[in-house]
């Protein structure tokens, strides 16, 4: 969960929080009004509102629907929002709860996801459209990219519930996880109550259009990580979305065995029987194959011998344990993402508790590693230092190298007990990017892979930017090693990639796990050219898709992702200057009491110019509280034009801190530039105005 420091674009409406009652770890309203002539009559209800609930913006991507909803047209229902963002652990997490709980409620809850972006790639409507599908979600989704419905209820960390009762008013929410236990007595009250009053309008959602997974039909599907063993001539891959692993001929693809029924399930057995739930992760340790099960948050052991699967680790159930180790079978796991196997131990990427664990393949004793819990990027002795999320990781024998993605990190831990915790690249949980370069001025965007190849770089899956990088951990630098940074599906010396989440090197080829396309990727590494893995018997695979359904058909309408909607312009005075070089001056100015916010990044990002020429350095600049009035460097060709920024300031209440804010927007001034002008200096002013926190909706 991202606490209050640590979260960008934040709205904390303390109106709100401070009229409800405080239950578990959350904040639900008990005992409102809810009697009033035109609200049930006199009926009290244990669990009502008293706040109108804001309604849905308009102009906003929706997702399973037909055509956008409004809350007045969900009137009589039980609603919950659920606020995600599609790279956050914990919001996956939450997902098999609230899919219980609309199995338990058809008719009387209605679930709407309202996906507020943490990274730039979460906020495209098309990658959002990926995950409903990967996850299999059916309730409608809406694309809150600029915050809108974040700021309007008052939210502080992802994931957040905010549950609205059948007349429209705002009972309360509960943030992080567990979700169901803590809301589905609620739920299971208001259902009684309200249905009771014969208030419940119990008719289908209107307008409801689930995705259809248009990629359940390829041969693999968001298949997740990959490993190469040259020795056996083997290439194993987490298929992930199938909820199986296949095993192909490391020289022809061809495939020589399937591993799970592809249905969701934890069941052991042999290969025509055992069951996974999107397993990910995998390791090789003599003829077993290890596979990190992480729905089913189980570590299990399949001996390629025997063709039997066994859970090793793990009893199925979500654990929340930080501290202890104990028997592998008895110890509850939580999301273990990445693994690998060194001198009798395998180490698990444990992605949920923001650790690394240890699995001893001698004695069974599974435990934390590496890692406080704390979501943090904090270099410290192994114990102390906090993560983020790690889903990827290799060793060279002496330390182990793990991606970090919610801090857009690449981290070692020692495998000596008494070592460290050390960053190569990252620099906080807010600082991501896609810029090349040497340690701290390096950006990545949420890297899920990592592998170690034999000229000692590390060659990284940066997921979000649909780029190969290679890193050189002794120097820090990170450089672009293959990808455009653009989605897609193209092979050859100009690759494209889509959210690629996990690779392996073996003998001078890189296998990538390209996810969103649901395809393997090899890379020759010393042609440095790229090829699809095609196998040559798909029927061992299941059905084959039909002409024109294959997976690169199916991702061409992927290019067509939408941008950030609903931008907030400001026009400026016009403005003369003369050729040559100059500056341009950003002020921002804002109430007395207020302050920018120490957590997260001031951006600037400049578009193409030809008049006004902002140096490649200074086009994307994203400061922790700068120095204001910023000074840009620029170059002025004679012409005109419309110079523009986009901006996002993070800012809030100065004194207690209780009211934090973003406002996204861009500043826009015709600019004319003359020969002979005498001024060289373009001022971009702009004054901060807090939100109107209407009584309507906050009380």
């Amino acid at each position: 969960m991202k606490r209050l420091s640590l979260v960008a674009g934040v709205l904390v409406a303390v109106g709100i929080i401070a009229a409800l009652a405080s239950v578990a770890a959350g904040v639900l309203a008990q005992g409102g009004d809810g009697d009033s002539d035109d609200e049930g009559g006199d009926v009290t209800y244990t669990w009502a509102g008293d706040v109108n609930a804001p309604d849905f913006p308009g102009g906003l991507d929706w997702i399973n629907v037909s055509e956008p909803l409004t809350l007045d047209a969900l009137r009589g229902k039980i609603v919950m929002l659920d606020f995600w963002t599609y790279g956050c652990i914990n919001c996956i997490h939450i997902i098999p709860d609230l899919k219980r709980l609309e199995a338990e409620y058809p008719n009387e809850l209605v679930v709407v996801g309202v996906h507020s972006a943490k990274f730039d790639n979460e906020g495209e409507t098309e990658n959002i459209r990926r995950i409903v599908r990967r996850y299999e979600i059916e309730h409608p989704v809406l694309n809150d990219s600029d915050f809108v419905m974040w700021q309007e209820y008052g939210v502080r960390a992802w994931p957040t519930v905010m549950v609205i009762d059948p007349f429209g008013k705002i009972v309360g929410s509960l943030s992080g996880e567990p979700l169901y236990e803590r809301v589905a007595p609620i739920i299971q009250t208001m259902v009684e109550e309200y249905g009771a009053a014969g208030v419940l309008d119990l008719s289908p959602l209107p307008n409801w259009q689930p995705e259809m997974a248009s990629t359940d039909d390829t041969l693999l599907r968001f298949p997740g990580k990959v490993l190469a063993d040259p020795d056996g001539n083997r290439l194993f891959i987490s298929d992930s979305n199938h909820n199986r692993i296949v095993i192909a001929a490391l020289d022809t693809y061809e495939v020589l065995d399937v591993i799970g029924t592809g249905e969701i399930g934890l069941a052991d057995g042999d290969y025509a029987t055992a069951q996974f739930f999107r397993p990910q992760g995998l390791a090789l340790v003599e003829n077993t194959l290890y596979v990190a099960d992480t729905e089913n948050h189980a570590i299990r052991a399949v001996d390629l011998d025997a063709r039997t699967v066994e859970t090793v680790a793990g009893t199925g159930e979500q654990g929340f344990n930080r501290d202890q180790s104990g028997p592998g079978p008895q110890m509850e796991l939580n999301s273990p993402w990445d693994l690998v196997a060194h001198d009798g131990v395998l180490y698990i990427a444990m992605a949920g508790p923001h650790q690394l664990w240890a699995y001893d393949l001698a004695s069974g004793e599974i435990g934390p590693y590496a890692g406080s819990g704390r979501e943090a990027l904090v270099d410290s002795k192994l114990r102390e230092a906090g993560m983020n999320q790690p889903s990827g990781i290799d060793t060279d024998g002496s330390v182990l190298y793990f991606a970090d993605p919610e801090a857009s990190a690449i981290r070692t831990a020692d495998l000596d007990p008494d070592g460290e915790v050390k960053t190569i690249v990252g620099t906080g949980l807010f600082d991501f990017g896609d810029q090349d370069g040497v340690g701290d001025e390096v950006l990545l965007q949420h890297p899920l892979g990592i592998t170690l190849a034999d000229d000692g770089f590390l060659y990284v899956a940066d997921t979000y930017n649909n780029k190969i990088k290679r890193i050189n951990p002794e120097t820090r630098e990170s450089v672009t090693y293959l990808g455009t940074g653009e989605e897609g599906f193209a092979d050859g010396d100009k690759p494209l990639f889509y959210e690629p989440g996990g690779l392996d090197f073996a003998a001078g080829k890189l296998y990538v796990a390209d996810t969103n396309n649901h395809a393997i990727r090899v890379v020759d590494m010393a042609a440095k050219t790229v090829s699809t893995v095609e196998f040559p018997n798909p029927e061992r695979l299941g059905e084959i898709p039909s002409e024109g359904e294959a997976a690169e058909s199916d991702l061409s309408d992927a290019l067509s992702a939408s941008g950030l909607v609903g931008e907030n312009v400001v026009s400026l005075p016009p403005q003369t200057v003369g050729a040559g070089e100059g500056t341009i001056q950003i002020n921002i100015t804002m109430p007395e009491g207020y302050k920018l916010n120490d957590q997260a990044p001031f951006t600037a990002i400049w578009p193409e110019d030809a008049i006004a020429q902002v140096p490649d350095d200074s086009r994307d600049i994203r400061i922790v509280l700068p120095d204001l009035p910023l000074d840009v460097p620029v170059t002025f060709a004679e012409g005109q034009t419309d110079l523009s920024v986009d901006l996002t300031i993070y800012w809030c209440e100065a004194v207690n801190e209780t009211l934090c804010f973003v406002e996204r927007v861009q500043l826009v001034t015709p600019l004319t530039v003359t020969a002979d002008g005498s001024e060289h200096v373009v001022a971009l002013e702009h004054a901060l105005v807090p939100p109107n926190l209407d009584d309507n909706t906050f009380q």
